[in-house]
């Protein structure tokens, strides 16, 4: 919570200051509002710059803002978007945290003649890192980034940092959910899954609900032997975590809808210097986690090998990246998803674009993004080097033939930063604890 109200008050002082100064200029010498998200100057093609506040506050209702974010950019076509990028610099920098963006480049540039693509595969923090380092010494050279934001650290603060801006295509947003789109404009979704071994379960997968999980046998032992990364270290499985504790009511309800009866809280949240939240079923799942025995593996391959050499007499699980599934074709590995677990199997984390404050080739840019996401009609080319079994395009016009089952048949749900980035420090400060001692 300290650090979303610093983003805040640090957006605040650069909108008084703005104001302070009777707004800015643009390139066409145009005076601009302070109090407007969006400043623009007298060409409303899209040629000219535009001046963005983060998205994420607006500070004309002093509330935070949200997207679907339009602009003048935003009913921009394919064609009006080339032409103009044609007459920018041409060279089209893009920073992506997913090796496949490489295969964009003869994609691109055969669909784009006078446009050139380069890549770099970089790892989330160098993505951003660079970024970042480009704004402060002036020297931008990044047009694009892509990737992605699990914990809110992105929306709220490389927004307000005025590093990125967003852009929502409007022709293509009408083919996404509104709630997909509140944080950021979607590549595709991933997710992490708990996987079963099919053949010590024949009759389906043994668990229905995340409270399964940690059952113990009437002995007082462990029901199942667990294998994950290690959770501590791993940005998404805590924000999953700490979407428990900001759905506590969905826990409760969970554990009482499988068990018949109340949940009994036994955690002790005195011995931490912040609050922590009293009888909440996501932190009591949380401590109850912790105290299983769990083995730790890396590698995502090696979690299903453990699914799959376990037994009905000695059941495993797993928690991997959906990804994993392909283990099941390629090596012949007897494992499944856990699907609908209550009160959700996992959570959408999107990879996302955005453009670049600064950049000198916006309409190319802007192009591209159109491009990597289908362009207009899904059928631009751009989604196929990322539609890939564990990996989910939300467009609704987009066929996705190689999942074997759809987003809303596994029960996963869109990941609000808001609740998540607000308490993800006290999450991650409580597992760490309570799984060391």
């Amino acid at each position: 919570m300290k650090k979303k109200l610093l983003a805040l008050l640090l957006t605040l002082v650069m909108v008084l200051g703005l104001a302070a100064c009777g707004g800015k200029k643009d390139d066409g010498g145009n005076q601009t509002s302070g109090g407007d998200q969006t400043q623009t100057g007298g060409d409303t093609s899209g040629g000219s710059e535009t001046s963005t506040l983060p998205m994420g506050y607006d500070p004309t209702t002093n509330t935070e803002a949200y997207g679907p974010y339009y602009d003048e950019w935003s009913d921009m076509t394919d064609e009006q978007l080339y032409e103009q990028a044609l007459t920018e610099n041409t060279t089209i920098n893009v920073y992506a945290t997913s090796s496949k963006m490489l295969k964009e480049k003869e994609l691109f540039e055969e669909a784009y003649p006078g446009l050139t693509l380069e890549v770099s595969d970089l790892d989330s923090d160098e993505v951003l890192n660079k970024a970042k380092t480009e704004k402060d010494t002036g020297n931008i050279t990044g047009d694009v980034l892509q990737t992605k934001d699990v914990n809110g650290n992105v929306f709220y603060e490389w927004y307000h940092q005025g590093v990125i801006e967003p852009f929502y295509p409007r022709d293509i947003c009408s083919h996404i959910s509104e709630e997909n789109l509140k944080f950021s404009f979607p590549l595709y979704a991933s997710q992490a899954y708990w996987y079963y071994n099919t053949a010590a379960f024949p009759d389906g997968q043994p668990i229905s609900s995340w409270w399964n999980i940690i059952e113990k046998n009437p002995d007082g032992s462990q029901k199942y032997r667990l294998f994950t990364k290690e959770i501590g270290q791993e940005t998404a499985y805590l924000s999953l975590f700490a979407s428990f504790v900001a759905n506590a009511d969905q826990m409760e309800q969970a554990y009482k809808d499988l068990y018949g009866e109340d949940l009994e809280y036994t955690y002790d949240g005195s011995v931490f210097s912040f609050p922590v939240p009293e009888n909440n079923a996501g932190v009591e799942y949380m401590w109850r986690f912790t105290q299983c025995d769990m083995t730790f593996i890396g590698g995502g391959d090696e979690l299903v090998q453990a699914v799959h050499n376990s037994t009905a007499d000695d059941p495993a699980l797993c928690l991997a990246s959906a990804g994993k599934i392909e283990n099941r074709e390629e090596s012949g590995y007897t494992i499944d998803w856990c699907k609908k677990l209550t009160p959700y199997t996992a959570l959408l984390n999107t990879e996302s674009l955005y453009v670049v404050s600064g950049t000198d080739s916006p309409a190319g840019a802007r192009l591209f993004i159109r491009f990597v996401t289908g362009g207009v009609d899904g059928q631009s080319g751009g989604l196929k080097p990322f539609t890939k079994t564990g990996n989910w395009p939300l467009r609704d016009d987009f066929e996705d033939k190689k999942n074997p089952a759809t987003l809303e048949e596994l029960g996963a749900i869109p990941n609000d930063l808001d609740d998540i980035y607000s308490i993800y420090l006290d999450v991650q400060d409580m597992w760490l604890y309570w799984k060391m001692n």
